[in-house]
């Protein structure tokens, strides 16, 4: 009986010491300090699991970056470090516009270790025991230890703080936009107001708040709702909408100004490119004119060499064209480089290789001007914005190979800002099967980059829409080998005029951009696509691209805006441009020019 009796007893106080919190400080105040105790030893468990190595843990599918690798992706330690990026990069540190392939990369290659240099954002590291930051990424698998212990844990660590910052704000919406007469009302609120702002300073956590900040919000929580019954009518409706349409406006006046200004760091030249342009045109003129004969100029019309066209007005870009190429080249001897520009930049792009010759290669410049017969084509090059990348007659250049190479058969013809780093023996073997083009596709799904042709061309044309299906494969400019033959046999340059007149009269496309639209409808079912090896793209906007597709791409290709040559660069892949050229050379010495 004295046993049953004590047990009586202990089971009554333990009772007394539940109940009694319940009933002096509150349910609420209580069962959040229990939770936050609960909280603490589940988390203290969960660390003393992480750091014995326990195998029963299992890690969670998330992407896991070290700190201080966040702000800063480099693929080397040396030449390719991005600390120095523009803001126009922000967005791609922290993970934005990656494609799902790169997620489902990621959670395949889940277990695997990595190099320091490789992508953060397509690999996920092994969790280690230093201090690690998290980013969640999407994936199929949702059960972890840490998850199972507390489900709303991200949520639960912060949502007082976040609920009393929100309250602060609409206490001051409430202060800015009350009618005259009422501070009577909203005395007591702003009082509050001022206390909350005061206990909410550097809490980070719910922790971090004591009781009485609990118990503030809670009274806080009551007079906003009194206030909002006061003014329940639409005038502080209409005056939170005039704010916001004007915020809105605010934001679009500055991301516009936030594009002009980067189109206008694409579009300007540098004043250390100027200088070199300058210098370059002045040796040349003080030059004999057998002197300005560049060698080797009975090989730039025989059919059996390789043949490569770059259409361009940038030296260095010329430079490094030709650079990787001979670099990479079984047989240099048989390569032979048509550099087609104006007669403002020849000057400049002449001189460069009559000084820096690179060996025996033939290389053979030309200028726009010169062509006479371009005259009689009623060309469209006045359309556009005025931005010389869209409306300069040498990006059209390409759609009259077979007029100015006529001796030639076959012919690649290069972007001037790609690389070469493989020999391309291979590319001129490869067998168009009668097509006029071989070029890499840019329709494969999943794959970047992704081109649907609608969204280039207007299908709602009645013509456009029964001769082309809208489901045909895209490819890309920059890498293309052409076989001339085919070319004059199916008249194409007839019918690229043909559709460049269409597009002149119709909107079918946007200007800024036809070459593309234009070229896929001209040698539309005549295109032979090649292995993606050859031509890897995405080094001048996409900062996600995967290291290993770029070491092992014959050319890499810096297509948009962020040219190797420009300020607004990416830093991770301007190694691979900046290589090609001798910074040590007097003339980029002068001009201020350095990697």
């Amino acid at each position: 009986m004295k046993l049953i009796r004590q047990r009586i007893l202990i089971i009554s106080l333990l009772f007394i010491s539940l109940v009694a919190p319940l009933i002096f400080l509150g349910r609420r105040e209580f069962l959040e300090d229990l939770y936050r105790v609960t909280y603490r030893t589940d988390t203290l468990n969960l660390k003393q699991q992480i750091q014995d190595g326990s195998e029963e843990l299992e890690e969670p599918n998330q992407v896991v970056h070290k700190e201080k690798d966040v702000s800063t992706i480099s693929y080397s330690s040396n030449e390719n470090n991005d600390a120095d990026e523009p803001r126009i990069q922000v967005f791609e540190r922290n993970g934005f516009g990656h494609d799902g392939r790169q997620d489902e990369d990621a959670r395949k290659k889940y277990s695997s270790s990595t190099d320091e240099d490789t992508n953060v954002h397509a690999i996920p590291h092994r969790t280690s025991k230093e201090n690690i930051s998290v980013t969640n990424r999407p994936s199929d698998r949702i059960e972890d230890r840490h998850h199972l212990l507390n489900p709303h844990s991200q949520e639960v660590k912060n949502q007082k703080v976040r609920e009393i910052k929100d309250q602060i704000l609409m206490a001051k919406v409430y202060l800015k936009f009350a009618p005259p007469g009422s501070n009577s009302r909203l005395k007591e609120l702003e009082l509050q107001m001022k206390e909350m702002e005061r206990a909410v300073e550097g809490a980070t956590r719910d922790l971090d708040l004591s009781r009485s900040v609990l118990q503030a919000m809670r009274h806080m929580e009551a007079s906003l709702s009194s206030v909002g019954r006061a003014f329940s009518d639409c005038s502080l409706v209409s005056k939170l909408q005039a704010v916001k349409r004007k915020t809105e406006e605010q934001v679009r006046s500055q991301r516009s100004q936030a594009t002009y200004l980067v189109h206008l760091a694409v579009r300007t030249a540098q004043k250390s490119f100027h200088c070199l342009s300058m210098r370059l045109t002045a040796e040349y003129f003080a030059l004999r004119p057998e002197e300005r004969k560049l060698p080797n100029e009975n090989k730039i019309h025989h059919p059996d060499l390789y043949h490569y066209a770059v259409f361009s007005d940038n030296v260095l870009a010329c430079a490094v064209v030709v650079n990787s190429t001979v670099s990479t080249a079984k047989e240099p001897e048989k390569l032979v480089f048509h550099i087609v520009t104006d007669s403002l930049n020849l000057p400049a792009i002449s001189m460069w290789f009559l000084i820096n010759s690179p060996g025996n290669v033939t290389v053979h410049i030309q200028s726009i001007d010169n062509f006479e017969w371009l005259s009689k084509y009623n060309t469209f090059f006045k359309n556009g914005n005025g931005d010389p990348r869209y409306t300069s007659e040498l990006i059209y250049l390409l759609f009259y190979l077979p007029e100015i190479f006529p001796a030639l058969n076959k012919i690649v013809v290069f972007d001037h800002d790609v690389v070469v780093q493989q020999d391309l023996g291979g590319l001129w073997n490869t067998n168009l099967k009668g097509n006029v083009i071989g070029a890499v596709g840019t329709c494969q799904e999943g794959k970047a980059p992704f081109h649907r042709i609608d969204a280039f061309i207007n299908f709602s044309d009645p013509l456009i829409g029964r001769s082309f299906d809208v489901n045909s494969c895209t490819w890309a400019f920059g890498v293309n080998l052409f076989d001339l033959q085919q070319w004059r046999t199916l008249n194409l340059t007839a019918v690229y005029h043909k559709y460049s007149q269409m597009g002149s009269k119709k909107p079918l496309w946007n200007w800024n951009v036809a070459r593309m639209p234009l070229g896929w409808l001209t040698f539309y079912n005549k295109t032979e696509l090649l292995d993606r090896r050859w031509h890897i793209l995405g080094l001048g906007h996409n900062s996600g691209v995967d290291r290993n597709e770029i070491d092992q791409a014959a050319v890499i290709h810096y297509d948009g805006i962020r040219k190797p040559w420009l300020d607004i660069a990416m830093g991770r892949y301007r190694g691979y441009w900046t290589k090609f050229l001798d910074f040590d050379h007097p003339f980029l010495q002068q001009c201020n020019l350095q990697v």
